[in-house]
């Protein structure tokens, strides 16, 4: 197994954990979407507090990779992926919170 494979296989369990359903294919999509980040430690996580870090997730995920706009209500898509994996959760690993900002903009990356 590759360590790619080992990562959403890890994703997967944390998010049967948290109680979320999931498209295994289109969490794939998101995984890859996030690009390295994935291996390393701070970068696999978001911050749900950080106001910085929750900018960042908007301009580069949802503008940049899904062409959502302003318009489209960027800040209520990430407050939703804050509270669905809990906001005391300090592990909101960020292909988890990509897979549901991009259910509830109804985009996935391709």
């Amino acid at each position: 197994m590759s360590k790619f494979d080992e990562k959403v296989a890890g994703y997967k369990a944390n998010m049967e954990k948290l109680g979320i359903t999931y498209d295994a294919d289109k969490l794939v999509a998101c995984t890859k979407a996030c690009g390295p980040s994935i291996y390393n430690k701070d970068g696999e996580t978001v911050s749900g507090s950080d106001q910085t870090e929750l900018d960042r997730v908007k301009n580069n995920y949802l503008i940049k990779k899904l062409g959502l706009s302003e318009s489209d209500d960027l800040d209520g898509i990430i407050s939703y992926a804050v509270e669905t994996m809990g906001k005391s959760n300090r592990n909101k690993y960020r292909p988890i919170f990509y897979y549901l900002c991009s259910d509830k903009a109804g985009k996935f990356p391709s």
